[in-house]
C-alpha cells in the first residue's frame, strides 16, 4: 500500500485505524540528512445511528426542553440540523429556538403548542459530504398545568478559556432557557467595543470573529435576560500564535579547532522552545564542554571533521513547530600565502612601532616563526610575536631594516612569505604653536614649516575647531600659500566667526604630527542684550540695558535710537547724560514727542567701531500733554453764495500731544474786536466752512486755528486775512466774434468784462463750440485764464459749420452765457502732391520745376506753394514760397539736399513731395522724380556727369 515517487510517499487503500498519525520526509546525501515539517494525516468517515427510536420528550406549555442529538462515531467536522416532522421541513433558528453546532443539540426556550411533532437530527460531515438521520424524538405536551414564568437559565455556553490562532475564525455560543423568551447580549468585560468586523447574530445566540488578532483577545460575557432575571456567562478568548522564525543560521564554512555560533530565533504565543537535530537526530549532547544549546543558540567549540553535517533549528509550542536548515562543512588545510602574501614592502619611521601582518589560511592553526634575512629572528622587549603570527616592533631603529620572512607549519604542510621593511626619517613640525591676536578685516598667516624625510610625499591638512577646512567656495576666507614642505594658509579679510583654534595635521605613509594655533579676533562689540523702557513721561523715557560681548575689545561707549509709526527707520535721540559711557548702563531719552508709542535699541562701541543693535524694546507710549503745534498754511477763500472757507494743513498725528484731538477755527471781519469761533473734532480735517447769509462776498476776514485734546487747548496759529466767497460773473462778454483761419482752424474773438469790483473778480473765460451734428451739452470746452479776448481752436473738420458759445467764471462759478455764433470752416487744402518735379544745377544754382496741382471739387484752389529744403531730414528747413510751378534756388553744389514741395489754398497746406539731390562733383547736373516715385535719381545724375566729363 506504500510507494515513494521521487520525495512523496502514496498510500493507497487508506486505513483508518493504521494509517492516521504524523508523517515526516527524511532527504539525505553525502553531506547529511534533514527532516520535513510534520505532516498529520486524519481519515473522515462517519458511521449510522446505532439506535433507530428515542422515546417521547414530555413537557409543559411555556416549559423549556433540550433534544439530544447524539451523533455517531466520526471524524472530520460536522454541521448539524433538525427535521420536524418530515423532511423537508427543517428547524427554523430564531430567539426561541437554537441548534448548537458544537453538539448538535436542539434547544427551545419556551415550548408552545406548535412544537409538537416528531423531531430528528441531520449530521452532515464537511469533508466527506455524507449525510445521516438519527432516530425520531417525538415532542409531547404534558396535560397537568402550563409552565409559569421563571429567570433564563443558559444551556448553551463556551468554555472558561477558549485559544484562538493568529488570523482564524471564532465562534462563540449562548443560549438560554426561559418564560418569557430571553433576550442574548454580548459584551467585553473590559469595556472596549465591537470593531465592525465582529458579526454579532442575535437571532442565533452565535458571536463570531472573523481575523483573530492580539487586540481581540479578552473575557467576552453573554447575558440572557427577560423579565423575571437575567443570568451571564463568561469566556476567556486567548491569542496563540504557532512559531515564526525572525532569524535563521546561514550555511557556513570553518577551519578545524575554529568555533561555531548560530543563532535561530523565532516569534511566537506562547514563547517557543528550541532544539536542535544533527543528520535528522537531535543533537549529540554528550559533549557538554564543546557543544551547547542555550534558547535557540547552538554553540560548538574546537570543530572537527566529525562535526560536518546538516543541522536543524526547531522552534515550537503547544500550538506548532517550524524547521530551519544549514550545512556546515569543516576544511582541513597546509599553509597557504597565496591569497594573504606579505606586504611586499612596509614603511616604518624612525623611533616608532610597526606591525608586520602573517595571515596563513591553513587548518588546523600550526605553528608560525620569522626569519631576518636568513637567520631566525629572535623575540626581546622590543621585538614580538602575537598571538595571531604578526611581528611587532617597537622604537624602531635603522638597524631593523631588512627583508623578514614569516613561516608557517601545521601537520599537512609548511609554506613562508616575505616582505621588506624599509625606515625613514620622522617627520616634524618646526613652526612654534603659537597664538595670534587681530582685527576684524585684517589678513594673517597660519604657519605649518616642517622636516621630513625627501622619499615620502607631504599631505596638509588643516581644521578649524576640529571641523575639516573645505578649501574653496565655501570657504572663500582660507588660501593655501605655502609650497612643497609648507602648509601655510592665508585667512582673508578675517571676521569674528573666525575666532578659535586652527590644527596643521601633516600626513606622510608612515607618520603624523599636528600643531595648533588659537586666533583671536577683535571687533566690534555684539549687540547689548535685555534692553527695556523702565519709566515714561510725556516728553522723556528711562532706558536700561545690559552689556554685550566686547569681542575682545572694551565697550567706550553706548547709542540709543528710536523707532516710532511715524519715523523713517531708526532715528538717534538725544540722551541725559549726552555721552554714554562704556559703564553706564541706562540712560534718559529727552525729547520725545508726547502721546507717541516708541520703540528703543541701544548699539555699542570699542576702538575697532560700532556693534550690531540690540534687540528692540517693546513698544511705550509717552503720556499725554497739552497740545504744543499749530496747523500751518492756515489759508482761505471761495466757496459758494455767502460761504467762508478756511483751510489749512493738518498737524500730524505724532505732534498731536495726546488723544480727542481737534481743531478751534477763530475768525472775525477785518476792523473787527471779537472773535467768533467753532470746533473741528476730526484731526484730520483740512478745511471749515462758516456759511451765513449775512456774509457780504468778496470781503476780508482776519482767521487763526487753534488745537486742543483731552489735556485742553493749545496755541492758535497767526492771524492771516482772508476774502469770503464772491459772488458768480453777472454779465455774459459781448461782440463774440468767429473767422476761419482755414480749414481746420477757427479764430473767436470777444469784448471783455471789467476785471474785478467789490463784489466778484473774473479769472477768465469758458469757450463752449460743437458741430451741427452735436447737442450743445456734449460740445468741446477750452478755458483761458486772465484777460485773454480770443482763442484759436485746432483739429477742426474741413467745410463743417460749428456753434461757440462763450462765459466768464471766477472761484464762486460761472456767468451767463453769451449769445451763440456760428462759422463754416473753409474747403480742405488739395489732397494731391505735386508731380513731375523736375530739377537742374548750374554752378551754385537749383533750378526746379513741376506739374500744376488742381484742386478737387470739394477741396480749396492752389493759390501757391511753399518749397522746403535743408541739408537732412533731421535739420530745421528753410522755406519759400512761390505762386508759379518753377523756382530758382541759389544753393552749394557740393552739399546734399533734401526737397519739399506742397501746395496751399486758403484752407491750408495740402499734401507734400519729396526728392533729394546729391552732392555733385562737376558743374552741371540733371535729374528727375518720376510720378511713381518722390525721389531724384541719383543713378541717373552720376551717368549724365561721367558722359558730359568724357565728351
Amino acid at each position: 500500500r506504500y510507494s515513494l515517487m521521487g520525495g512523496n510517499l502514496h498510500i493507497s487503500q487508506l486505513n483508518k485505524e493504521e494509517d492516521i498519525g504524523i508523517y515526516q520526509c527524511l532527504a539525505s546525501n553525502s553531506l547529511g540528512t534533514i527532516v520535513s515539517r510534520e505532516a498529520s494525516l486524519h481519515i473522515a468517515y462517519m458511521e449510522n445511528f446505532k439506535t433507530q427510536r428515542r422515546s417521547p420528550v414530555r413537557v409543559r406549555e411555556g416549559q423549556g426542553v433540550v433534544l439530544l442529538c447524539g451523533p455517531p462515531p466520526h471524524s472530520g467536522e460536522l454541521t448539524f440540523t433538525w427535521i420536524f416532522n418530515e423532511y423537508p421541513s427543517f428547524v427554523i433558528q430564531d430567539t426561541r429556538r437554537f441548534v448548537s453546532q458544537k453538539t448538535g443539540n436542539l434547544y427551545i426556550a419556551k415550548v408552545e403548542p406548535s412544537d409538537v411533532g416528531n423531531y430528528t437530527c441531520v449530521v452532515t460531515n464537511t469533508v466527506t459530504k455524507s449525510s445521516v438521520q438519527g432516530p425520531l424524538t417525538p415532542l409531547v405536551l404534558r396535560v397537568d398545568g402550563v409552565m409559569g414564568e421563571y429567570e433564563p437559565k443558559i444551556e448553551v455556553q463556551f468554555p472558561e478559556v477558549v485559544p484562538v490562532a493568529k488570523s482564524s475564525t471564532v465562534k462563540l455560543e449562548c443560549f438560554a432557557l426561559g418564560n418569557p423568551v430571553p433576550t442574548i447580549s454580548w459584551r467585553r468585560q473590559d469595556g472596549a467595543s465591537f470593531g465592525r468586523k465582529v458579526d454579532i447574530n442575535k437571532a442565533s445566540g452565535v458571536l463570531e470573529i472573523p481575523y483573530f488578532q492580539l487586540e481581540d483577545a479578552g473575557i467576552y460575557e453573554c447575558v440572557a435576560e427577560n423579565t423575571r432575571g437575567r443570568n451571564s456567562a463568561k469566556g476567556k478568548l486567548s491569542f496563540y500564535a504557532a512559531p515564526h522564525l525572525t532569524e535563521k543560521p546561514q550555511d557556513v564554512q570553518k577551519t578545524i579547532d575554529d568555533m561555531l555560533v548560530w543563532e535561530c530565533k523565532a516569534s511566537a504565543k506562547p514563547k517557543p522552545s528550541y532544539r536542535w537535530l544533527k543528520n535528522g537526530e537531535p543533537l549529540d549532547s554528550m559533549e557538554h564542554d564543546r557543544v551547547q544549546v542555550n534558547n535557540g543558540v547552538l554553540t560548538i567549540s574546537s570543530l572537527n571533521l566529525a562535526d560536518i553535517g546538516m543541522y536543524q533549528c526547531v522552534a515550537e509550542n503547544k500550538h506548532g513547530r517550524i524547521f530551519t536548515n544549514a550545512e556546515l562543512r569543516v576544511v582541513a588545510i597546509a599553509p597557504d600565502f597565496s591569497q594573504n602574501l606579505l606586504k611586499a614592502q612596509t614603511l616604518a619611521r624612525q623611533g616608532g612601532d610597526v606591525l608586520i601582518e602573517c595571515r596563513p589560511r591553513m587548518s588546523p592553526r600550526g605553528v608560525i616563526s620569522w626569519r631576518k634575512g636568513k637567520e631566525a629572528l629572535r623575540e626581546s622587549h622590543r621585538v614580538t610575536v602575537l598571538d595571531n603570527g604578526s611581528l611587532r616592533i617597537s622604537n624602531v631603529t635603522k638597524m631593523d631594516a631588512g627583508i623578514y620572512t614569516c613561516v608557517a607549519r601545521n601537520q599537512f604542510g609548511v609554506a613562508s612569505s616575505a616582505g621588506s621593511l624599509l625606515v625613514k626619517e620622522p617627520t616634524a613640525i618646526t613652526s612654534p604653536a603659537g597664538h595670534l591676536d587681530v582685527t576684524v578685516g585684517e589678513s594673517i598667516v597660519l604657519p605649518c614649516q616642517v622636516s621630513h624625510d625627501p622619499t615620502l610625499d607631504l599631505k596638509f591638512t588643516w581644521f578649524f575647531n576640529e571641523q575639516l577646512i573645505h578649501f574653496g567656495s565655501h570657504w572663500a576666507f582660507f588660501e593655501k600659500i605655502g609650497g612643497r614642505s609648507a602648509g601655510d594658509i592665508m585667512i582673508r579679510n578675517i571676521q569674528l566667526r573666525h575666532a578659535g583654534k586652527y590644527t596643521c595635521a601633516v600626513q606622510t605613509k608612515v607618520d603624523s604630527v599636528s600643531i595648533a594655533t588659537d586666533v583671536v579676533v577683535r571687533g566690534p562689540p555684539g549687540p547689548p542684550v535685555d534692553c527695556q523702557v523702565t519709566a515714561m513721561t510725556e516728553t522723556t523715557a528711562s532706558v536700561s540695558w545690559g552689556p554685550g560681548m566686547d569681542n575682545h575689545s572694551p565697550i567706550l561707549s553706548y547709542t540709543i535710537q528710536a523707532r516710532t509709526p511715524f519715523s523713517l527707520g531708526w532715528q538717534a535721540v538725544t540722551t541725559a547724560p549726552e555721552l554714554l559711557g562704556g559703564k553706564q548702563l541706562s540712560s534718559t531719552v529727552n525729547e520725545l514727542s508726547p502721546w507717541v508709542e516708541y520703540e528703543f535699541r541701544v548699539l555699542a562701541t570699542n576702538s575697532i567701531g560700532t556693534g550690531e543693535p540690540s534687540k528692540p524694546s517693546k513698544k511705550s507710549r509717552t503720556k499725554e500733554m497739552l497740545p504744543r503745534v499749530t496747523p500751518g498754511r492756515v489759508n482761505g477763500g471761495g466757496g459758494g453764495r455767502s460761504e467762508l472757507v478756511i483751510t489749512w494743513e493738518p498737524v500730524p498725528e505724532e505732534l498731536q500731544s495726546g488723544p480727542g484731538f481737534g481743531y478751534v477755527v477763530a475768525f472775525r471781519p477785518l476792523g473787527a474786536q471779537g472773535w467768533m469761533q467753532a470746533a473741528v473734532t476730526s484731526p484730520d480735517a483740512s478745511r471749515y466752512v462758516f456759511k451765513n447769509d449775512s456774509i457780504p462776498p468778496f470781503s476780508p476776514y482776519q482767521v487763526k486755528v487753534g488745537v486742543y485734546n483731552n489735556k485742553g487747548e493749545g496755541p492758535f496759529s497767526p492771524v492771516t486775512t482772508i476774502y469770503s466767497a464772491e459772488e458768480e460773473p453777472s454779465r455774459a462778454p459781448g461782440r463774440l466774434r468767429a473767422r476761419s483761419v482755414s480749414a481746420s482752424e477757427v479764430e473767436v474773438t470777444w469784448r471783455p468784462l471789467a476785471w474785478s469790483n467789490n463784489r466778484r473778480r473774473i479769472l477768465g473765460y469758458e469757450l463752449q463750440y460743437w458741430g451741427e451734428r452735436q447737442k450743445q451739452d456734449t460740445a468741446s470746452v477750452i478755458r483761458t485764464v486772465g484777460n485773454q479776448t480770443s482763442v484759436l481752436i485746432r483739429d477742426l473738420e474741413g467745410s463743417s459749420t460749428y456753434y461757440m458759445s462763450l462765459r466768464a467764471y471766477n472761484s464762486a462759478g460761472v456767468g451767463p452765457q453769451s449769445i451763440i455764433v456760428n462759422v463754416t470752416t473753409k474747403k480742405p487744402p488739395p489732397s494731391q502732391a505735386p508731380l513731375k518735379i523736375m530739377w537742374n544745377t548750374s554752378n551754385s544754382k537749383v533750378i526746379l520745376r513741376w506739374d500744376q496741382v488742381h484742386a478737387l471739387e470739394n477741396e480749396s484752389e492752389v493759390t501757391g506753394y511753399k518749397v522746403m529744403y535743408s541739408q537732412d531730414k533731421h535739420s530745421h528747413p528753410s522755406v519759400v514760397e512761390t505762386n508759379t510751378t518753377s523756382l530758382e534756388l541759389s544753393l552749394p553744389v557740393n552739399q546734399d539736399y533734401v526737397i519739399q514741395i506742397k501746395p496751399f489754398s486758403e484752407g491750408g497746406e495740402g499734401s507734400s513731395s519729396q526728392i533729394t539731390i546729391p552732392k555733385i562733383a562737376g558743374s552741371i547736373a540733371k535729374g528727375a522724380a518720376p510720378e511713381s516715385s518722390p525721389y531724384s535719381l541719383v543713378n541717373l545724375a552720376a551717368l549724365i556727369i561721367t558722359v558730359r566729363t568724357v565728351l
